[in-house]
């Protein structure tokens, strides 16, 4: 998984999404706000999934109403010369319909995709070339 990260950070264009919404769910900002942890994280270069919490990653946002975000995203051998990626997640989010939207500095995937707001849950799959990495964060 060498250069994974470098990957994803340098792709901006996103392919996919998962959309497993619940119907008729039309989150408010205060709905939508809280504290998240991944509860799947999943990387498939192409050989089949490598479940990211398993070995050892871990992502931890909050998402505050005034529409900034703290927390952290690590994922362990997978930066350039087999570094752990450890990553602020500071930023910003914003809500639109169920969509939500991450800027923050850190160069990761979750800039690049869009979420699904579901009841205390967000959804993500991001499609990069041949890359699929898809997350889900519960509150």
């Amino acid at each position: 998984m060498p250069g994974v990260v470098s990957k994803l950070g340098a792709v901006t264009l996103w392919l996919g999404l998962v959309s497993c919404g619940d119907d008729g769910f039309n989150p408010t900002v205060d709905e939508v706000a809280g504290a998240y942890q991944a509860t799947t994280f999943t990387f498939d270069g192409g050989s089949g999934p490598t479940d990211l919490l398993a070995i050892g990653a871990s992502v931890t946002i909050t998402l505050a109403p005034d529409g900034t975000t703290s927390g952290r995203m690590l994922v362990p051998g997978v930066a350039a010369g087999g570094e752990d990626l450890d990553a602020d997640l500071a930023g910003t989010w914003t809500l639109s319909g169920t969509t939500v939207t991450f800027d923050q500095a850190a160069d990761t995937f979750m800039r690049d995709v869009q979420f699904t707001a579901e009841p205390s849950r967000l959804r993500a799959q991001g499609t990069f070339g041949e890359e699929v990495v898809v997350l889900v964060l519960t509150k």
